[in-house]
């Protein structure tokens, strides 16, 4: 067993927003690893591939030697004591986030005591910014520059020949 402080940053990122990007990037001084995890849920059905969206993570975070990009199919706490992970990354933008993600954190805690989770409040400017939000501006083709990491949006405007 190592004694690197690991994060694990769970998440759907269907699409990875700016607001994803912020939360990674001010952890990373405090944890010596984070893995970002694609979480797969067959009972949801996803924008973009889950191929696709990892191989945008790899290609944002290709010259960053503490993240690490996976996949897991299980509970997060699960896929936590798994890996040697103590701590679950999460990103707070609103009121009703806290709520969700407290008794989602809450619950962890039942199932892995060793598990903590780490909040991180989401920046100002993108407190507006949901994947589910993007997803929409996506579908009627408008501009989401803001939005999300230039690698995604000059993909996505390639796909949808915006």
């Amino acid at each position: 067993m190592d004694n690197k402080r690991k994060a694990l940053f769970p998440g759907s990122f269907d699409p990875f927003t700016n607001g994803h990007l912020s939360i990674i990037e001010r952890a990373l001084p405090i944890f010596d690893k984070i893995i970002i995890a694609i979480g797969i849920n067959t009972d949801k059905k996803s924008f973009f591939p889950l191929e696709k969206r990892k191989e945008w993570l790899e290609r944002i975070f290709e010259n960053e030697p503490k993240i690490e990009i996976e996949t897991y199919d299980s509970l997060t706490v699960d896929y936590c004591k798994k890996m040697e992970i103590k701590y679950l990354l999460r990103g707070l933008r609103t009121a009703v986030d806290f709520e969700y993600e407290r008794q989602i954190g809450q619950t962890n805690k039942v199932l892995q005591p060793d598990v903590d989770s780490v909040f991180f409040l989401t920046l100002p400017e993108h407190t507006h910014i949901s994947s589910t939000i993007v997803k929409e501006i996506i579908k009627y083709k408008g501009n989401i520059d803001s939005f999300v990491p230039k690698i995604i949006a000059n993909e996505i405007y390639r796909t949808y020949d915006k």
